[in-house]
């Protein structure tokens, strides 16, 4: 079997093989998929695995921006991943997703993040349990008690205001020290804004998405930058309270929205997990945001079956909001590459430890806590 670029003229076997993995493609959206289809293969960011000249597995890497306390770095998502039924158990889809692995690094990418179908396949090439896609539902009623605190001008938005969106996340999740969430590139948001089936809002700090969806509303997007821009914001969608019996959010773990309302009892969350993975450990690390009050000096030990150059004992030295990681003789904690990969997500070393990740000395763990502290959370599925 051989593994290549895919090219437009593949755009007909790679839908097959994606009807026969998730079921048909909606005719209205057929187009669609073939444009972004067409545009990740551009950038060289699909691949596909073909017997002989029959595809038979493909999977693509689009590139993000995504933020880990507040600092931004580019980011290989993963997503499509289709294997044909007849050639699974082959072991096509662990050769495809070695050669994505591989593709990323050379595209300078130094983190990894995917929405599994199927975990176990991930976790053995070393991606890792991270964080959560969260969707809380909320009353309209309750929304609509949210009183805006002072004027807050807001104005309809389209796809001319794909780049003001793009400074507006980018400036909200630096100064939240956010950690997980990601931005997609200008064309795909142009894409987005759009759709003249959603209703969207622009403030000068925020903006909201929203649809209606079977009768109730669906908030897609609500970014906001300051207290009085997330009441506007939250005051606008709560309006639809006459009509909408309740409204779907995808919001952080700990959104603003869920103090501003008057009444919090039970609350349904629905949660779709992510999985992450340190592609480069020397850039991930540099490219990653820390505590600007915490200063670390710690060796780490790692082991990457898959990516040799990570493997070996890291000098990480972390002060005034940022880190470096250098290869150094010498052995510290026993970190496997899904250890590191959760412990930069902020999963705690005590979780790691019961769980097998994490061995060893234990003598930097709590250094190693406080620097990557983080919720790690993402508003967008991909």
């Amino acid at each position: 079997m051989d593994i290549r670029d895919l090219t437009p003229d593949d755009l007909d076997a790679v839908l097959d093989t994606r009807k026969r993995s998730f079921g048909p493609v909606p005719d209205d959206t057929v187009d669609a998929w073939r444009a972004t289809a067409r545009a990740t293969m551009e950038r060289g960011r699909y691949l596909g695995v073909f017997d002989g000249s029959r595809l038979a597995a493909a999977g693509r890497l689009p590139g993000f921006t995504q933020w880990w306390h507040g600092r931004p770095q580019p980011m290989a998502g993963i997503a499509g991943v289709v294997v044909n039924p007849e050639d699974r158990g082959r072991g096509v889809g662990r050769r495809l997703m070695r050669a994505i692995l591989a593709r990323a690094a050379e595209l300078g990418d130094a983190v990894s993040a995917l929405y599994p179908a199927t975990t176990p396949i991930y976790r053995s090439l070393g991606w890792e349990h991270a964080g959560a896609e969260n969707v809380v539902t909320l009353s309209p009623e309750a929304l609509r008690t949210i009183r805006p605190t002072e004027p807050v001008k807001l104005r309809r938005m389209g796809p001319g205001d794909a780049a003001e969106v793009i400074a507006i996340v980018g400036r909200v999740h630096a100064a939240n020290r956010a950690s997980g969430p990601i931005c997609w590139d200008e064309a795909a948001w142009r894409d987005f804004l759009g759709d003249e089936d959603d209703f969207l809002y622009l403030a000068d700090d925020g903006f909201v998405t929203y649809t209606w969806d079977d009768g109730d509303i669906a908030v897609d997007n609500l970014v906001a930058g300051s207290a009085a821009t997330a009441r506007a914001l939250w005051s606008l969608v709560g309006t639809s309270s006459s009509v909408a019996t309740k409204v779907t959010a995808v919001v952080a773990p700990d959104d603003p929205v869920l103090w501003l309302l008057r009444e919090r009892g039970k609350e349904e969350v629905k949660r779709t997990r992510w999985m992450f993975r340190v592609v480069d450990v020397a850039d991930a690390i540099a490219r990653r945001g820390f505590p600007s009050v915490v200063s670390a000096n710690a060796l780490v030990t790692v082991e990457d079956p898959e990516r040799p150059a990570n493997t070996g004992t890291w000098r990480l030295e972390i002060s005034g909001g940022s880190g470096t990681a250098g290869a150094t003789e010498g052995e510290g904690p026993r970190f496997t590459v899904n250890g590191l990969s959760a412990l930069y997500a902020g999963i705690p070393t005590s979780t790691l430890r019961l769980g097998g990740l994490l061995s060893g000395p234990e003598e930097f763990d709590e250094a190693l806590d406080a620097a990557f502290a983080g919720t790690p959370y993402m508003l967008d599925y991909f």
